[in-house]
């Protein structure tokens, strides 16, 4: 069970996950170390899976963002499994989904440019015995960058 003090702590985290045990405590009316048994408390039962930092894909070289829909033609464990163990290979590859509807999967990828997606569609998720079709989204703009959990 999450009090009022566990979901301000994990929404300060979400905001600077750099926060010390002190910068919570101050922020939460905790002592910094009531903040870190708590924050432990939460890294503990799994709420809080780990720490990242946000990188800049443009001044990485990452031009093209794009949402890649995957239809596959069949749909048995032994094409699932050999086609996400394909999607874990490729780090343009940075999240993907199942989903209900047309689309079996739903990938968001980064690449260099245009041939390098062209090179992903038609190289790597094209070939796969399981993909019947690819289409993809290429994105022009983001309007709201990844916000935090609503808590």
């Amino acid at each position: 069970m999450l009090d009022e003090t566990d979901t301000r702590l994990l929404a300060a985290l979400q905001r600077d996950a750099q926060l010390t045990s002190q910068d919570l405590g101050a922020l939460l009316g905790l002592s910094p170390s009531q903040a870190g048994r708590r924050r432990q408390r939460l890294e503990t039962c799994g709420l809080i899976r780990s720490y990242t930092a946000r990188l800049d894909p443009a001044g990485l070289g990452l031009a093209i963002q794009a949402f890649v829909q995957v239809e596959m033609t069949t749909h048995g464990p032994e094409e699932a499994q050999s086609f996400t163990q394909l999607l874990s290979t490729r780090a343009e590859v940075v999240s993907a989904w199942t989903l209900t509807g047309n689309a079996d999967y739903l990938l968001r990828v980064y690449c260099a440019d245009l041939p390098a997606l062209n090179r992903l569609i038609h190289d790597v998720l094209l070939p796969h015995r399981a993909v019947a079709k690819v289409q993809s989204q290429i994105v022009m703009d983001q309007c709201k960058a990844d916000a935090p959990l609503p808590l």
